[in-house]
């Protein structure tokens, strides 16, 4: 058995795709050392600054609540640093773009077809009439706000439309974030759009 707080290595293998270069995407390794408390988005910061400083990845906030982290780890969409290391040793962690997006280069996404189905939507407060911000705030009672509160959790982090079958059989279906914030919006009773 080996202690927890032993020095152990993970071999993480990423999907890599420079545009400018390659005309396939392709798969590098590395062993990365780790502890228990180490997430696949760490190990990837670790790869960028000892290994390969040419691999790119979007992250942010490190706290499962910007969703800029999204990848595909061992074929399930997942935030990569709410995902463990510990979980996939001593095998080996597979780490991809999510499905059903462009690459723009390595893990990296484009966006632009989901930011065009949000802005569609309209995910933002259309009220009736204007009120002067002088006239105080637009009250809601709780049974108001819990008819949209789930839907209003969403962080926009992509993991459902990497895994919803529909959105990569058709990419103009409007997918599940965009339909789960028109709802949030149509569900809130301070919005007449």
């Amino acid at each position: 058995m080996t202690d927890a707080s032993s020095p152990r290595t993970i071999t993480i293998a990423c999907l890599r795709f420079n545009p400018e270069t390659d005309t396939e995407p392709h798969f590098d390794h590395w062993d990365v050392p780790f502890s228990d408390d180490m997430s696949v988005l760490q190990g990837l910061q670790y790869i960028k600054d000892h290994l390969d400083g040419s691999l790119s990845f979007r992250w942010s906030c490190r706290m499962a609540i910007c969703g800029s982290c999204g990848h595909m780890v061992n074929g399930v969409p997942v935030l990569s640093c709410h995902t463990f290391l510990r979980n996939y040793h001593p095998g080996t962690v597979r780490v991809e773009p999510l499905l059903h997006f462009p690459i723009v280069r390595d893990l990296v996404i484009d966006q632009t077809g989901f930011l065009d189905k949000l802005e569609a939507v309209k995910p933002y407060l259309i009220p009736a009439t204007e009120k002067a911000l002088a006239n105080g705030p637009h009250p809601q009672t709780p049974a108001q706000m819990a008819r949209y509160y789930p839907q209003s959790q969403c962080i926009n982090c992509l993991l459902c439309y990497a895994a919803c079958p529909q959105y990569g059989l058709d990419p103009d279906f409007t997918g599940p974030a965009a339909l789960a914030l028109l709802h949030r919006y149509n569900a809130d009773s301070r919005d007449a759009g």
